[in-house]
């Protein structure tokens, strides 16, 4: 199975993103929590280039906090700072925007000594479905953004006012230009950064009950049922289990394949991290 998706208006996002860059103190730099390492977009390190950096890693409620904890210390470094959020809880605003004054300290004195006080603006940025956008309303505190739990929802660049003195950039989600890494692009098609319509389905539920079966218990404990290993069979245990029948009463492959990736993506199999810190340099 191969994956490859970077539809026209991600390569005018990333050539708008290079152009606006210079237009901001900051960068928002949202991860989903559940693939950290996936979300980090190669083509976005020559645009944040010394930019100071706030990794969001958002879901956090989705994965084991001491799975996610590695990830903050790991991502903190230098001029960047990591939280674990989940851009629909509240007190998300006040959190972003102390680590944001924090990073632009500097420059904030500088104008406070020439009796100015400065409004900082921040460009957010991330792969598609990560909750940029939800992030952004929770910020506002109200709906200032297109959102949709899916891949490519938002499609320009918008300026948000959160407050006097933060400005946020909103930018569509941008994959890499070339997924050469197709764990990676797994990763990303599993947790929805990749639109459902460029993938197949049973392909990707297959590589997915692999992967959680060699890694956690999460199938067990969503399903009820011993499974063998072998995810073909085991997808067709999980179709009978659940009730997903073709004419006949033989497993609906495709169905059950839907709902399995559906369970993961909306947390029902329990908290589970796709990529743990210490396996990455």
């Amino acid at each position: 199975m191969t994956i490859n998706w970077f539809p026209g208006h991600m390569n005018k996002s990333l050539r708008e993103m290079e152009e606006k860059i210079k237009l901001v103190d900051a960068v928002i730099y949202v991860l989903d929590a559940r693939a950290p390492f996936s979300c980090i977009n190669p083509a976005f390190g020559k645009i944040i280039a010394d930019k100071p950096v706030i990794y969001i890693l958002n879901k956090a409620d989705t994965v084991c906090e001491t799975d996610l904890l590695p990830w903050v210390e790991k991502l903190s470094a230098g001029n960047a700072k990591a939280v674990r959020m989940n851009s629909t809880a509240s007190g998300a605003s006040k959190i972003i925007a102390d680590k944001l004054f924090l990073l632009c300290k500097d420059k904030i004195e500088r104008k406070k000594a020439r009796g100015i006080n400065t409004v900082i603006r921040a460009m957010v940025i991330g792969v598609p479905n990560s909750g940029k956008s939800t992030l952004i309303n929770n910020l506002c505190g109200k709906a200032k953004t297109v959102t949709g739990n899916r891949a490519g929802v938002t499609r320009a660049q918008q300026w948000v006012r959160i407050s006097p003195y933060l400005e946020v950039l909103d930018t569509p989600g941008t994959l890499y230009p070339k997924l050469d890494d197709q764990r990676l692009a797994l990763n990303l098609a599993f947790i929805g950064s990749i639109r459902d319509e460029v993938v197949d389905t049973y392909e990707l539920a297959l590589e997915l009950i692999k992967k959680l079966f060699s890694e956690s218990d999460a199938l067990q404990k969503r399903y009820g049922i011993p499974l063998c290993g072998n995810a073909a069979e085991d997808l067709s245990a999980i179709a009978l289990k659940r009730g997903l029948l073709i004419k006949g009463g033989q497993p609906d492959g495709d169905r059950a394949a839907a709902a399995i990736i559906d369970d993961f993506r909306k947390g029902r199999m329990g908290k589970v991290m796709l990529e743990k810190a210490g396996e990455y340099k």
